[in-house]
């Protein structure tokens, strides 16, 4: 194979390459529009049935309502409050695990 036959299909390859990225990325967006649609009519019509899922949902929205610098730091406090959380379950978990086997 010549070296500008091998330019030439390498050339095809990257715009065949871009415009399949091109297509992905616009139906990938769409499908995104409509799943986040989805997810606010169902958080409209579920209300406040599940307490966990509502405190989820409150948090992840109090969060995107800070500034965009503080976001990340949410983000961190908001891991560390559910960690903390978990191991406090798991230690209860734990206590009431020793008491029955005593």
């Amino acid at each position: 194979m010549q070296i500008k036959h091998l330019i030439i299909f390498s050339l095809v390859g990257i715009v065949a390459l871009l415009g399949f990225n091109l297509i992905n990325g616009n139906q990938h967006e769409e499908n995104r529009e409509m799943i986040a649609s989805d997810s606010t009519s169902q958080q409209e019509t579920a209300g406040t049935e599940v307490s966990g899922i509502d405190n989820a949902n409150s948090s992840s929205t109090s969060i995107a309502s800070k500034p965009l610098g503080e976001q990340p730091k949410a983000i961190l406090d908001d891991a560390t409050v559910k960690i903390d959380q978990a191991q406090q379950a798991d230690q209860a978990r734990l206590v009431q695990m020793e008491s029955e086997t005593q």
